[in-house]
Parts: C-alpha cells; sequence; structure tokens
C-alpha cells in the first residue's frame, strides 16, 4: 500500500517495522538487525520519513531511538493539505500568467479551484479527526 502510494520500498519496510513495533519505537542498530540491511540504509529511509514529520528521533545516550506516534497519520495529513495548498497557488499564479481566455489559463484555473476545494476539505477533515479524537480522550 505504501509503496503503491509512492514510498520506496525500504522506506516503507522502515516504517512499517517502526508502526508495527511494540513500543512505536526502534533504535538504528534494531531497524539494521530486523530489516538485514546496513546503516546507511537506515540513515536514507529515516531522514525521508523525518522530512515528512512521519517519524521523529530521540537521543538515548549515544544512540538515537526513532519513532512513529500517535498523531503520525494527522502530520502526514496536514503536510500533504500543505502541499496542495502550494499547488492551489501555484496553478492560480499560472492562469494569471497565461491568462483565463487561454486553454492553458483555463486548465491552470480549474485545476487550482480543484486543489484549493481538496485543501480546504483536507483541512477540515484534520480538524474533525482532531475534535473526535478530544473527545474520545476526554472519555
Amino acid at each position: 500500500m505504501m509503496i503503491e502510494g509512492g514510498m520506496a520500498p525500504m522506506t516503507a519496510r522502515v516504517f512499517a517495522a517502526l508502526f508495527l513495533s511494540e513500543g512505536g519505537s526502534l533504535t538504528a542498530t534494531e531497524l539494521v538487525q530486523q530489516l538485514h540491511v546496513s546503516p546507511a540504509t537506515i540513515s536514507n529511509a529515516v531522514k525521508w520519513l523525518g522530512q515528512r514529520g512521519m517519524v521523529a528521533r530521540e537521543r538515548e545516550a549515544r544512540r538515537v531511538r526513532y519513532f512513529v506516534d500517535v498523531d503520525v497519520w494527522y502530520r502526514t495529513w496536514a503536510a500533504s493539505a500543505r502541499s496542495i495548498a502550494i499547488w492551489a497557488d501555484t496553478t492560480r499564479h499560472g492562469a494569471g500568467i497565461f491568462g483565463t481566455d487561454t486553454p492553458t489559463g483555463d486548465r491552470l484555473r480549474t485545476t487550482s479551484q480543484f486543489f484549493e476545494l481538496l485543501a480546504h476539505d483536507m483541512g477540515q477533515a484534520a480538524q474533525h479527526w482532531r475534535q473526535a479524537l478530544s473527545m474520545e480522550r476526554q472519555r
């Protein structure tokens, strides 16, 4: 599923190992041993995941522990919404450059409208989740 969504296979394996671990965290050494790959491979994967807010790191004496927490999907969704908003801005700007009376400008305007609506809906869905989670935690 993650690979079909565009994630590199090794990065997907690292994320799955972290996500499915009992505590939601592993050290780089544990990941190397579990996945039978080099430390550099783990480093590249966690760098990519970290840049997207999917994993965090914590120093433990002389080693680093990588972990996935309960908010991983919220943060990932929020990052996607920000990316979609950038697409909306970029295509809106492009429509202005080409002019909406041209086929290219009209295509860019329509694309911008799509992304604006999608970003709005994604923001609402994230807020809905936050509210639902907050209510669940209050019980």
